[in-house]
């Protein structure tokens, strides 16, 4: 990949960080709604994304992964610290909190779907002279959005696998009994080398995600497709 096919995928370092940053206020918002004030009261229910920023799984990690094969394969903000001892209802309450986050992002993707479809109507109809800076501007506005459709529906998925320290991982340890879900949520951040090895020594693990990834987003590429013939 040459410097000029670098520069061609970094249009989708602006959608990762605003999509990051909604996954962990969702987070925070729905747990002040549940009772805890925690990530509130550390500012964590805003749109600046410096809060939320973890310089490494936002920035470098992304960055790197662009360069070095043109895809983002993962990324992460920081954690919003929860206080489950605020809520009304802990199991309840925490697969709430838990869902808000890949929520989020699906709802990020459907609202991509239809910034792609305006972007489209807008270049046809300004239809701006190549390599002019409109054309540039338009170009770049809707690669971005398109993209953020599977990259949001990417991090839903991902999320949601039932591994901790991933949010699935609340879902499941909310659906066991007291002291299996215990035991369960020790696993902690080692789970992260769980889900390297299923990515990379598990054969047909990245075959089935990325399945169902495609099938989680045919319905915002259909809804394009509609659109735009």
């Amino acid at each position: 990949m040459d410097l000029r096919s670098y520069a061609e995928n970094i249009y989708i370092v602006p959608i990762l960080i605003f999509s990051v940053v909604i996954h962990e206020m969702a987070h925070a918002w729905v747990a002040l709604k549940c009772g805890d004030t925690t990530a509130k009261d550390l500012g964590r229910i805003t749109l600046n994304p410096i809060p939320h920023i973890d310089l490494f799984g936002s920035i470098l990690i992304p960055l790197f992964s662009i360069l070095a094969t043109g895809r983002v394969f993962i990324a992460w903000a920081k954690p919003v610290p929860i206080d489950g001892r605020n809520f009304r209802n802990f199991k309840r309450d925490d697969t709430l909190v838990t869902i808000a986050g890949p929520l989020s992002n699906l709802i990020i993707a459907f609202l991509c779907t239809f910034l792609v479809i305006a972007f489209y109507y807008i270049l046809n109809s300004v239809n701006p002279a190549e390599g002019s800076v409109t054309f540039e501007f338009l170009n770049y506005m809707f690669k971005m959005f398109y993209a953020g459709i599977i990259l949001n529906v990417s991090l839903a998925v991902f999320n949601m696998i039932p591994i901790p320290p991933l949010d699935g991982s609340h879902v499941l340890a909310n659906l066991l009994p007291d002291e299996l879900a215990n035991r369960y949520r020790r696993i902690g951040f080692m789970g992260i080398f769980i889900i390297l090895m299923l990515f990379n020594f598990v054969p047909g693990f990245s075959t089935v995600f990325i399945s169902i990834i495609s099938f989680v987003s045919k319905p915002y590429l259909n809804l394009i497709d509609i659109f735009i013939k």
